[in-house]
C-alpha cells in the first residue's frame, strides 16, 4: 500500500497550525504531539515556518511535519528543501503536484466540486483536501460524493471539530484536518497549552476506531 495512504489509516487526524508568531507554532505543534497527534501541517505563511518545519522534525522524531497554503512552485520547492514530509495547497495546481510526485512528497490538493476533486486526482495529489466543507453542508456533503468518488482519498478541512471529526471519517474521509477548533484562541491567548494538550487526547480518542482500519 502507498506509504502514506497507510499514514492516514493508522492516525486519520492532521492537527493544522497557522501563528504569526515562531514560538507560538512550536508550543502548538509540541502541545498536540504531546496530546497524541502525530500528523503536524505548518501552514507556509506562518512565522518563520521554513526554519521551524525542521526544528520540529528534530523535536518529535515520532510526528510527521508538513506544511500547508502553498501556492506556488518557488514555495513547494523550498517547502521540499527543509525537509517536510507532505504538502497541501488550498487549490489544484498540475504543476505543483507534478513537483511532489518528482520529488517523492505527497501533495494533498484542494478541491470541492467533483470535478475539481477528479482533475486534481488525475493530475496525480497523493490526497485530495476537501476545503471549505463546512460551505456545502460539511458531513452531508462528504455523504453524496462517497458514492462516486469512493476510490479517491478525501481529507475534509474548514468546519472540523472535535465533536464532528468522527462523523467525517463515518462518512468516509480517510482523514480530517482540524485548525481552530482544536487550538482555540483563547487558550492560544493565554498560552494555556495543558488545555491544548487535553483537546488533542479527545479528538484521538474520539477517532481511535477508526485507526488502522
Amino acid at each position: 500500500m502507498n506509504p502514506w495512504i497507510s499514514l492516514l489509516q493508522q492516525h486519520r487526524i492532521i492537527a493544522v497550525i497557522r501563528a504569526d508568531n515562531v514560538m507560538t507554532a512550536r508550543e502548538m505543534a509540541l502541545a498536540a504531539a504531546a496530546g497524541g497527534i502525530k500528523l503536524i501541517e505548518i501552514a507556509w505563511n506562518t512565522d518563520r515556518a521554513e526554519s521551524l518545519i525542521p526544528k520540529l522534525q528534530q523535536e518529535l522524531p515520532d510526528c510527521k511535519i508538513g506544511t500547508g497554503t502553498v501556492l506556488d512552485i518557488d514555495s513547494v520547492e523550498r517547502a521540499i528543501g527543509c525537509g517536510c514530509s507532505f504538502l497541501f495547497t488550498p487549490h489544484t495546481n498540475p504543476e505543483l503536484i507534478a513537483k511532489g510526485v518528482e520529488s517523492n512528497i505527497p501533495v494533498i490538493a484542494g478541491a470541492l466540486t467533483p470535478t475539481e476533486i477528479i482533475t486534481a486526482w488525475q493530475a496525480g495529489a497523493a490526497a485530495v483536501k476537501v476545503f471549505p466543507i463546512k460551505v456545502f453542508g460539511g458531513v452531508e456533503y462528504l455523504k453524496c460524493l462517497q458514492p462516486v468518488l469512493r476510490d479517491i482519498p478525501l481529507i475534509p478541512t474548514g468546519g472540523i471539530t472535535i465533536q464532528n471529526a468522527d462523523q467525517f471519517l463515518a462518512a468516509g474521509a480517510i482523514a480530517v484536518g482540524i485548525s481552530s477548533h482544536l487550538f482555540s484562541p483563547e487558550a492560544i491567548a493565554e498560552d494555556d497549552w495543558t488545555t491544548i494538550i487535553a483537546r488533542s487526547q479527545t479528538l484521538i480518542q474520539k477517532v481511535q476506531p477508526f485507526q488502522n482500519q
